[in-house]
């Protein structure tokens, strides 16, 4: 009976060390996460973000208007890209879904639903942080500058299209999180402004 208590209790306290070294790495994971990452590691956590989901304003600049927009984003590899409309209230609830080659526009309110499968433009779809990071991967002259509080990373649209020829993304050091993308056309002008009012990274 002692025996057998004794072997137990071994088996228990190897059980307690085995969970205390699984939390043990969660929390030096974390903490490489929060305050221990340089400025190229945290270039290389955006660079493999698996999915996230984020509040946008956005402000597109064309020859006579700028128009503005809120959206919510939502990107996933099970999901795809979704982007859902809140402002305008003319457009409201219309959502875009792009997955595996198709697009997908709906709004239930309007009644619409359509697809158009093996869509080229989605290549091109600028306001997806995904879309900055694919970019940023290919492109072989990408590169980062910091300043105190900012990494600021530069790329360039894979897709040939003169106005939307530059991509630069601000991300604030404290949060590790991108706080605006800008877009700007082949002379350096800003086309699309996107503010991350919220943004959650995974």
């Amino acid at each position: 009976m002692l025996k057998n208590k004794k072997i137990l209790y071994f088996f228990i306290i190897i059980l307690i060390i085995i969970i205390s070294l699984f939390i043990y790495k969660k929390m030096i994971k974390k903490s490489k996460i929060g305050n221990n990452m340089d400025s190229q590691e945290i270039v290389n956590y955006i660079l493999n973000i698996n999915s996230y989901k984020s509040n946008i304003n956005v402000q597109v600049n064309s020859n006579k208007n700028k128009n503005k927009y809120i959206l919510n984003q939502e990107y996933n590899s099970e999901n795809g890209n979704i982007q859902e409309v809140i402002e305008p209230a003319n457009i409201k609830g219309t959502k875009i879904i792009k997955k595996d080659g198709n697009l997908k526009i709906e709004n239930t309110n309007l009644n619409l639903s359509t697809i158009f499968e093996n869509y080229k433009g989605l290549e091109e779809n600028c306001l997806d942080l995904n879309n900055f990071i694919e970019n940023y991967k290919n492109y072989e002259n990408s590169n980062y500058e910091e300043n105190n509080e900012e990494i600021i990373m530069k790329t360039k649209n894979n897709i040939k299209n003169k106005y939307t020829e530059n991509k630069i993304l601000y991300i604030n050091k404290a949060s590790k999180k991108p706080t605006k993308l800008i877009i700007e056309d082949a002379n350096q002008n800003m086309t699309i402004n996107i503010q991350y009012n919220e943004i959650e990274l995974n």
